[in-house]
């Protein structure tokens, strides 16, 4: 293969951007060939960018049969992700997803297993772990450098939307059309930082409040509790309802601290183990000696583009895949067991084989309010991805 050809299903806000993308040779080695909407207004639009150089569809499974592509840019609806990239591999192409990787975890790990029997690879967009911040809290967590991990905490407020964005379409912030809200739609890049720099945990205490600063029926305020195998603890709090609102990731291990605020990472180093320190210093209140360095990132990396990239080149050349589609259902397991404790006014234990929120969110489901030009995307999924 000396280019890789790409097929784009959806184009709302994130499919247009990567049309846009490709058309301006963002990603060397690959081409756009075709691009699939159910509106056709969509396509009369991304015809005006692209003119007769891609082909255009209705139906994805057309445009799979058309034969054109070897990768298909999932920027669907949510629920649709793992329903199209389920027919993508059987169809034998790779996929690459938008987050999340879909909506309950019941369903993705059947999706995880198509796309390990087709042998193709399998990405999802979490364009945050090109971030170089967090690429290298990542990497002093994981090498040990901070030694035994104490304490997460994300502050993550500054996700603020208005109510007019809920209503720019009709499957925003309902659970037939989108199956949640802040934790589904703003939180999946954090859940998955989250999970990826500092681990999964075993046990999750949520407390999500519905429409709580908006009118909708999904969640737009969470604050959630974390324990993990080691026993350390983690704390995530996060609305759309909050401004000016707070980015702080704050990482506490036993030889020291990282901070994370406002693209400035400071990193605390303890001089010696404090587990060491406690139980060998004679002084009751002296503190471990310590130095601080601080590091500034000025920007957050190539996000979407990096990840285009980073797909492209593991075609290509075998580079390492940064964000591989399996890895998903990590911060989606996290996010449903945020819900489902919220539900059941409990603990839920991690990992979680989904049978209990996939009861809970068909429920939510019968009773949702979704308008009529939500995609009719939770049982009815054949042919195209909308409504028939």
């Amino acid at each position: 293969m000396q280019q890789v050809r790409y097929g784009i299903i959806g184009l709302g806000n994130m499919g247009s951007s990567h049309l846009k993308s490709f058309k301006d040779g963002k990603i060397p080695g690959a081409v756009l060939t075709s691009v699939c909407d159910i509106k056709q207004d969509r396509l009369d639009w991304a015809k005006g960018v692209y003119g007769d150089e891609i082909t255009y569809f209705i139906d994805y499974k057309d445009m799979f049969a058309a034969g054109n592509m070897d990768v298909v840019l999932i920027a669907t609806p949510h629920y649709l992700h793992p329903v199209i990239g389920t027919d993508a591999f059987q169809a034998g192409l790779h996929v690459l997803s938008e987050k999340p990787i879909g909506v309950y975890t019941k369903n993705i790990v059947e999706f995880m297993q198509t796309a390990k029997d087709s042998g193709k690879v399998f990405g999802i967009m979490y364009n945050q772990r090109t971030n170089p911040a967090y690429q290298k809290m990542r990497e002093i967590v994981q090498s040990g450098e901070l030694g035994e991990l104490k304490r997460c905490v994300w502050i993550i407020t500054d996700w603020y939307r208005t109510q007019a964005y809920y209503n720019s379409g009709g499957w925003r912030a309902t659970w037939a059309g989108e199956g949640g809200g802040v934790l589904l739609n703003q939180c999946p890049h954090n859940l998955d930082l989250w999970q990826w720099i500092f681990g999964m945990p075993t046990k999750i205490r949520a407390f999500c409040s519905f429409g709580k600063y908006h009118d909708i029926e999904v969640e737009d305020d969470v604050t959630a509790y974390a324990e993990y195998a080691n026993g350390a603890t983690g704390v995530f709090i996060t609305t759309t309802g909050e401004c000016p609102g707070t980015n702080r990731l704050e990482i506490s291990g036993s030889k020291g601290k990282l901070v994370y605020d406002s693209g400035v990472l400071t990193y605390t180093k303890l001089v010696e183990d404090e587990r060491t320190h406690c139980f060998t210093t004679t002084e009751g209140f002296k503190k471990v000696d310590s130095t601080v360095e601080q590091i500034r990132f000025p920007n957050g990396g190539e996000q979407h583009v990096g990840i285009l990239k980073n797909f492209t080149n593991h075609l290509l050349n075998g580079e390492e895949l940064l964000a591989p589609g399996y890895e998903g259902i990590n911060g989606l397991s996290i996010s449903n067991a945020m819900m489902l404790s919220t539900w059941k006014n409990d603990y839920v234990d991690l990992p979680n084989d989904g049978e209990e929120f996939w009861t809970y969110l068909q429920e939510k489901i019968k009773t949702s309010r979704a308008k009529e030009d939500a995609p009719s995307v939770v049982f009815d999924t054949e042919g195209t991805y909308g409504n028939k």
